[in-house]
């Protein structure tokens, strides 16, 4: 399982014109599902975000966890982050889950984010979205679980 979590002062997704996922304060978390994951990888994925401690405190440290801050999640699926790009200009998607597992595992990715109280936004699987991001830092964290 792979995610690529940006923190973010605002973003959104829109589908054919029609916003249907968007933030303030928080996290766009891009996510993909490899061959081979599980629910237990989601559960534990979402634990590890929802923790992770990447925005300022009262010192401008890094120190504060997106539960600390009340913050918000965009979670958008991306089957990309599975790009092999070890041979040749054209990227492989191999390693990306089957479809129907992918969309099974971020819609249990979702779950999992709003059980530890995380409030949610998401973008729609499979469709052709544009995504708009608004970088707080920048900061963006790589996850592979």
């Amino acid at each position: 399982m792979r995610a690529l979590v940006q923190r973010a002062t605002r973003a959104s997704v829109t589908v054919e014109g029609e916003v249907v996922g968007q933030i303030d304060e928080g996290m766009l978390i891009f996510f993909c599902a490899m061959q081979g994951d599980d629910a237990s990888k989601s559960a534990q994925l979402a634990a590890k975000i929802s923790k992770l401690r990447i925005f300022k405190d009262d010192a401008g440290k890094m120190n504060l966890s997106l539960k600390d801050t009340g913050g918000s999640a965009l979670i958008v699926s991306q089957f990309t982050l599975a790009a092999d790009v070890s041979r040749g200009n054209r990227p492989g998607f191999s390693y990306a889950a089957a479809p129907d597992d992918g969309r099974v595992l971020y819609e249990t990715f979702i779950a999992d984010m709003k059980a530890l109280g995380v409030p949610v936004a998401t973008g729609r699987f499979g469709a052709e979205m544009a995504v708009s991001l608004t970088n707080n830092g920048p900061g963006t964290i790589w996850y592979d679980i």
